[in-house]
């Protein structure tokens, strides 16, 4: 758990606390308990939910509708699966006071690049699956106003990227209620998002009009999803784009599976995370068109797990229910521009597969475990390499990222490791290195105040399960970064130069802090680590050239996306001006901090640069995401 439960009861902060979810009514029941709760909220003409004062950088209106449509993405399936919803009558006054340019509580004209373009897909799902609830019992004003609000968004231009398919799934929506669009258009985008197809499964969520080395959950909650759902309700005419969508998505299970731990959490890691239990709408896609990409009990065993570890973690702002703006915990440090309070309802895509009857194998296969899934897998694409350890997973990264648009990037996108268990924390004062997390980075800092980090890798490749990485956090200071899982540990080295002195810190895993002081915190002359009174052990031991000095630090409150404050283990070091420098350290981080301990004993032993330099001369791959190079050029030179 990330609280002291005998301090806070956890259920007061989680609407799912009491579902097992251990059946398909289990899941049934957390839709429409996570919808009910925003009833209240619902404005007088019904076109809108506010929750709270509280923005994005979109405008009012655009946030209240994501409180409004999002929910549809779990209760169009529910319906659609024989399920009953009470509110439909809420719902059509809502759509037509909404799309009515009249009305006190108009959405607005959705321009282009606009965030409505993310609400109207929800619409457009709904017409798909539901039109005899939402759309047939609407006057003709009405749908009128309708077909010409969602036709506005559907022919404004989408950002490059996911957000292709908002159009994409518009207009078959507003096909499936008999009102024609420009196929033109469509075809267009899918077009654009095929190109984005890297191989094995794998897309970027940018093109080349845009961000192009990114890839996180977008792929499955996003690409492929969206993929799916055009593969099942697309034209009949485009059939051959639809298998080719479903066996993308087919290969793209098979990685996926490793970005879950046995405990049923995901490794967080990139935007959105706010989004929470939406990373297991893939499982339900692939179940909507009897993909069969594991067996059903794997998948259903998946889709479970996740949501029951949702169910243990105090995700809701208060007691009232509501999912809050957060990850683990309510926390907006580590949110991005476009998040309102809204926006953690895109989660309800994750009852996709209530569409399906409790007959279909994924609701009535036995729920299996993750038993012969190998414990290191890496994949050169991503330029990711994930470890399953006893209690938690491991992900080292070198190679994916986003740009400057979103916040928190190198955070995100570019720490060394990420962890089921510890996650990653999101720096809160640009002038606090001295008090920085840094947990999985180094940082250097030029004048003990500002700060670098890896930003951007304009290097980066795999060899086997190794990773590398060269990165510049100035123009003319260059390091070169190693990473080597050696399970339970994982190794990393630094080689730095810099014409100028710079002062490092480099952190391991941000284990939990709890009260009084009663977690057990050792630090040595090169080493630290801590005992969490949950039993949770984190640790960091040098192996430098220059030992470094150890000590245990306690980053600002709400830094970290797993725990409301947190230890990390730090070493902390200098690189002399114009003197080269290799620092390297072993890192260590487990749920049972008995295993913990016994294992800090036997540390790793550590490789020379040359070693690993001959390796990736001779062996290492260029990471296929990575914008600079042509996929599959090769070995990369040292």
């Amino acid at each position: 758990m990330a609280v002291d439960s005998s301090v806070v009861d956890i259920a007061k902060f989680n609407p799912l606390a009491s579902n097992k979810f251990n059946t398909r009514d289990d899941v049934i029941n957390a839709c429409l308990g996570l919808f009910n709760s925003l009833l209240p909220f619902f404005s007088p003409g019904k076109a809108r939910v506010q929750l709270d004062a509280s923005t994005s950088t979109w405008d009012r209106a655009a946030c209240d509708l994501e409180g409004w449509a999002r929910p549809l993405f779990g209760i169009a399936p529910l319906v659609a699966g024989g399920e009953s919803f009470d509110n439909w009558d809420l719902y059509r006054v809502g759509l037509k006071n909404g799309t009515d340019p009249n009305h006190p509580e108009y959405w607005g004209q959705v321009d282009s690049m606009d965030q409505r373009h993310v609400e109207a897909t929800a619409l457009g799902y709904a017409l798909i699956l539901v039109p005899q609830h939402i759309w047939e019992p609407l006057d003709e004003a009405a749908k009128r106003n309708v077909a010409a609000w969602l036709i506005t968004s559907r022919d404004g231009a989408h950002a490059g990227n996911n957000h292709m398919f908002f159009r994409v799934l518009v207009d078959l929506g507003l096909r499936n209620v008999g009102i024609k669009t420009d196929q033109s258009m469509t075809e267009e985008y899918l077009d654009r998002l095929e190109s984005l197809y890297i191989g094995d499964g794998w897309y970027r969520d940018g093109d080349d009009k845009g961000d192009t080395r990114r890839i996180d959950y977008y792929n499955p909650f996003a690409m492929h999803y969206y993929g799916l759902l055009y593969a099942k309700y697309g034209p009949s005419s485009d059939k051959a784009r639809g298998e080719r969508f479903k066996d993308r998505a087919r290969k793209f299970a098979v990685h996926y599976q490793h970005w879950f731990a046995d405990t049923g959490a995901n490794v967080p890691y990139g935007r959105s995370l706010t989004y929470r239990h939406c990373v297991v709408a893939f499982w339900g896609a692939l179940a909507l068109l009897d993909v069969k990409a594991l067996p059903w009990g794997i998948m259903k065993g998946l889709y479970l797990r996740n949501l029951r570890w949702w169910a243990t973690q105090p995700i809701s702002r208060y007691n009232d229910g509501l999912l809050s703006l957060g990850y683990s915990y309510p926390n907006q440090y580590m949110c991005e521009r476009y998040s309102s309070t809204g926006s953690p309802w895109w989660s309800m895509k994750a009852f996709l597969p209530l569409i399906l009857p409790a007959e279909h194998p994924f609701w009535s296969s036995k729920e299996l475990p993750l038993s012969d899934r190998p414990c290191t897998a890496s994949f050169s694409i991503p330029g990711m390499v994930f470890t399953h350890q006893s209690g938690h997973t491991v992900m080292t990264v070198s190679g994916p990222e986003t740009g400057q648009l979103m916040r928190g990037v190198p955070e995100k996108y570019n720490k060394f490791a990420y962890s089921s268990r510890y996650g990653f924390s999101v720096e809160s004062d640009p002038l606090g290195f001295k008090t920085g997390a840094f947990d999985n980075m180094i940082a250097l800092s030029d004048d003990g105040v500002h700060y670098r980090v890896r930003e951007h890798c304009t290097e980066a490749a795999i060899a086997g399960d190794k990773l590398f990485s060269r990165w510049y956090p100035w123009k003319d200071v260059r390091v070169e970064t190693w990473l080597i899982p050696k399970s339970p540990w994982h190794i990393r080295i630094h080689s730095v130069s810099s014409p100028r002195d710079l002062s490092t810190i480099e952190g391991g895993f941000a284990a939990p802090r709890t009260d009084f002081n009663a977690d057990k915190k050792e630090t040595g002359p090169a080493s630290a680590y801590v005992l969490s009174k949950f039993g949770d052990f984190s640790g960091i031991l040098d192996a430098s050239e220059l030992t470094r000095t150890a000590r245990m630090n306690a980053p600002h409150g709400n830094t970290s996306v797993m725990f409301p404050r947190s230890w990390v283990p730090q070493l902390l070091g200098e690189v002399k001006a114009n003197v080269p420098i290799v620092v390297a350290c072993a890192v260590l981080a487990d749920p049972d901090g008995t295993n913990g301990l016994k294992d800090w004993s036997s540390p790793p032993a550590i490789p020379t640069v040359g070693e690993l330099t001959e390796l990736f001369s001779n062996d290492g791959i260029v990471v296929e995401v990575t914008k600079d190079y042509v996929a599959g050029s090769g070995p990369i030179a040292p």
